[in-house]
């Protein structure tokens, strides 16, 4: 039999949480908080190819992995459908296979720069949390037209299976997107009920052993050990849709019903190599980074640009494949100087989507694609 702890699936038996920590490479990652475990890679381990191995893409968890037996797992399909359904892992396998490559990014990467204007709570991410990776499994096009939704739906709900303690109570970790998102069946876009990562099973980490994958939407709507779909026709109440992931300058319940839930993620980038803070020489130095499209459909990057200090702009060459949903991988030669104190970068994509100067404040640190500077020592 199979049994899952902590994180680790293992053959006849369950590992202990201190167990399965040390045999997921700690190393690989920087762990921001261990339980739960939200974790980035080195940002120049992040770029060193387009497809992110898993071992160096980003974790991001609400509660501890939950304990999962793949003999007796079920998807359950609720709501407003005329067939309601309990799916086992076989049952989904009966659906034709569907693969797709696609960037996902927490809507929180890059929070800790906004404590430079005020402080910010959650994981302090930096640039990292953010990854891009082939994912199998199957179309939640076609399951939910098994299921024949009703004409009247607007929405789908998903919940995973993991325990979050929320306000005296427990709760499981939901998403939700338009149904107009969730039908669409074929193409780089399509959202899949996901089982595997690069070719192989998922891990714990990510989602093991389903998770709804939705390209071009914040990694909060890719829910990890996916239990259960709602079909309706209002968004999911589930405080992770209702409440939090939307932006609020203040956290008081006006605040969250006047704002709408995330769903597509902003152009952004950032400089990979060298490391911040980095004792460099001056003269050239070369750099390298990513820069991700808007998640609107058919946007890929057009132009990334450095620059020291925020003088003359620099336009990077752009590495590595141009696919949609996609990031794109891009490399730089730039002058640095006695006074050279930062370097920056900035992209801009197909459907007009850029990264500003500034981004406005918000309480909870989400959707930071100011341009980014990186501080540089010269000596």
């Amino acid at each position: 039999m199979l049994a899952q702890s902590g994180g680790i699936l293992i053959a006849g038996g369950v590992l202990s949480t201190n167990d399965a920590f040390a045999q997921t490479h700690p190393k690989d990652l920087i762990f921001r908080t261990t339980e739960p475990r939200n974790a980035e890679p080195e940002l120049g381990k992040l770029v060193q190819s387009w497809l992110t191995p898993t071992k160096h893409f980003y974790v991001r968890s609400h509660a501890p992995n939950p304990v999962l037996n793949p003999d007796s797992f079920r998807l359950r399909i609720e709501g407003m459908v005329r067939k309601p359904a309990s799916l086992s892992l076989g049952d989904l396998g009966k659906f034709g296979k569907k693969s797709t490559t696609a960037t996902l990014t927490c809507a929180g990467n890059r929070r800790a720069e906004y404590n430079n204007e005020g402080k910010v709570g959650g994981v302090q991410w930096e640039a990292g949390a953010i990854g891009n990776a082939t994912w199998g499994g199957v179309s939640l096009a076609e399951v939910l037209k098994q299921a024949e939704i009703a004409p009247e739906t607007k929405h789908v709900w998903f919940e995973g299976l993991d325990e979050i303690p929320k306000s005296g109570k427990v709760i499981p970790f939901g998403g939700s997107i338009p149904i107009q998102k969730a039908m669409i069946a074929d193409g780089p876009g399509a959202p899949l009920l996901a089982s595997s990562m690069n070719g192989e099973t998922l891990t714990p980490d990510h989602g093991y052993p389903l998770r709804s994958l939705v390209p071009g939407y914040i990694g909060a709507r890719s829910v990890k050990w996916l239990g259960k779909i709602v079909v309706s026709d209002r968004p999911s109440p589930n405080h992770y849709v209702a409440t939090a992931y939307k932006i609020v300058k203040k956290t008081e319940p006006l605040d969250w019903i006047e704002s709408a839930p995330i769903y597509r993620f902003p152009v952004n980038a950032a400089i990979c190599t060298p490391k911040r803070n980095a004792k460099v020489s001056s003269g050239e130095i070369e750099l390298s980074g990513y820069a991700l499209p808007t998640g609107r459909p058919g946007s890929k990057i057009k132009k990334v640009e450095v620059s020291s200090n925020g003088s003359k702009w620099v336009e990077a060459k752009l590495t590595g494949e141009d696919t949609e949903f996609c990031w794109q991988l891009w490399k730089a030669t730039i002058g640095v100087y006695a006074d050279t104190k930062q370097l920056w970068v900035r992209a801009f994509d197909t459907s007009g989507g850029f990264m500003p100067a500034r981004v406005p404040w918000n309480a909870k640190g989400y959707l930071q694609n100011s341009w980014y500077r990186m501080p540089i020592q010269i000596g």
